[in-house]
C-alpha cells in the first residue's frame, strides 16, 4: 500500500507498519510519481498547489488524513468512496495556549511596552487586565473545551456558543445578545460558507467598548476591511494568527492599524502539536489496516 506522508518524521513512525510504502511529499517538490497508486495520503500543513488537478489524478486514493483540523481546501475536490478525516484534538493545547497569551498580551499592553523597551522609555501607566472579564467563545469545540481550562484560574466568566445549542452551551442565533457583554470575543469556527465573513462591520459594531477580538479560527472568518475601519476608530483591539488574505502582503493596513497584535498563523505549530500529529497518524493507519472505525471522520459540512 502506497502512502504519501509530508515529513520524513510522519515516515518514521509509519514505515514498520506491514506491506506500507511511505513516500514523503512536503508540497515544495515536484509530485512524485504514481500519484494513481497512493491510497492514503496525509498532505503537508499547508495545502499544495494544484491541489484539484492532483486529487483527480488520485483514483486510487481511498484515505486522506490531514494534519490540520480545518478540511475545507480539499472536501470539495474528492472524488466518492475517498474517507476524509481531520486532526481534531492535536493542535488543542497549542492554539488555546496563543489564545490565552495572545488576550494577555493585548490587554497588558506588551507590545507597547516592548517597543518602549527597544526606545529605552519608561512608560508607565495602568493597562487592561483578564481578571473580572467575560470571554465569549463562539465556536465551542475540542479547542474551546482546551482553551476553558487554561482560563481556570484567570478568574473569569466564560459564556459558550456552538452551531447548535447544548446544556451550557448557547446556539449561534444567540450570539448577537451574547456579544455586548464580552470583553473578550475568540474565534474558534471552522471555515465554512456560513462562517466566511460573520465578523461583519454589525458584529464589530455590537461588541463592546474596549472588547479585543481573537482570532484564532480562519482569516476568512473576519470582514478585513470592517476590521481595519473598526480598529482605526480605537473602540476595539484585535489579536490575530490568521487574516484574510493570508500571508498577509507587505503594506496591507491591517499591519499598521493601532491596537493589533498580528503572529503568522503560528498559533498550533509547537513541538506538542508535532507529538500529538504523530500519535494520531500511526493510531489511524493502524485501524485502517485492521479495518476498524477511523477517528475524526468527517461526514457532513465539519
Amino acid at each position: 500500500m502506497k502512502i504519501w506522508v509530508p515529513s520524513k518524521a510522519a515516515a518514521d513512525v509509519l514505515c514498520d507498519l506491514p506491506e506500507v510504502e511511505c513516500v514523503v511529499y512536503d508540497g515544495t517538490e515536484p509530485v512524485p510519481e504514481g500519484a494513481e497508486q497512493v491510497e492514503v495520503w496525509i498532505p503537508p500543513l499547508t495545502p499544495v498547489a494544484g491541489l484539484a488537478e492532483l486529487l483527480a489524478r488520485m483514483t486510487g486514493l481511498r484515505l486522506l488524513q490531514t494534519v490540520t483540523a480545518g478540511v475545507d481546501a480539499y472536501r470539495p475536490h474528492l472524488a466518492g468512496g475517498v474517507t476524509l478525516c481531520n486532526a481534531r484534538g492535536v493542535h488543542d493545547a497549542g492554539t488555546a495556549e496563543w489564545a490565552v497569551g495572545a488576550m494577555i498580551a493585548v490587554l497588558r499592553e506588551f507590545p507597547g511596552f516592548v517597543h518602549a523597551q527597544r526606545k529605552g522609555e519608561w512608560t508607565y501607566h495602568h493597562t487592561g487586565v483578564l481578571a473580572d472579564s467575560t470571554v465569549l467563545i463562539v465556536g465551542y469545540g475540542s479547542i474551546g473545551e482546551a482553551l476553558e481550562r487554561r482560563l481556570d484560574g484567570f478568574e473569569v466568566d466564560v459564556v459558550r456558543v456552538a452551531r447548535t445549542a447544548r446544556p451550557g452551551v448557547h446556539g449561534m442565533d444567540e450570539l448577537p445578545a451574547l456579544l455586548p457583554a464580552a470583553d473578550v470575543v475568540v474565534l474558534l469556527v471552522p471555515s465554512t460558507p456560513e462562517t466566511a465573513g460573520m465578523v461583519d462591520a454589525g458584529f464589530l459594531t455590537a461588541m463592546k467598548d474596549g472588547a479585543v477580538l481573537v482570532n484564532a479560527a480562519r482569516g476568512s472568518v473576519v470582514d478585513t476591511a470592517a476590521l481595519v475601519a473598526e480598529l482605526g476608530s480605537g473602540r476595539i483591539l484585535a489579536a490575530l494568527d490568521v487574516t484574510d488574505p493570508e500571508p498577509l502582503p507587505e503594506g496591507h493596513p491591517l499591519w499598521s492599524a493601532p491596537g493589533v497584535l498580528i503572529t503568522p498563523h503560528v498559533a498550533g505549530s509547537s513541538p506538542a502539536s508535532v507529538r500529538r500529529t504523530l500519535k494520531l497518524l500511526r493510531s489511524q493507519l493502524l485501524r485502517y489496516l485492521a479495518g476498524e472505525p477511523l477517528k475524526n471522520v468527517i461526514t457532513g459540512s465539519y
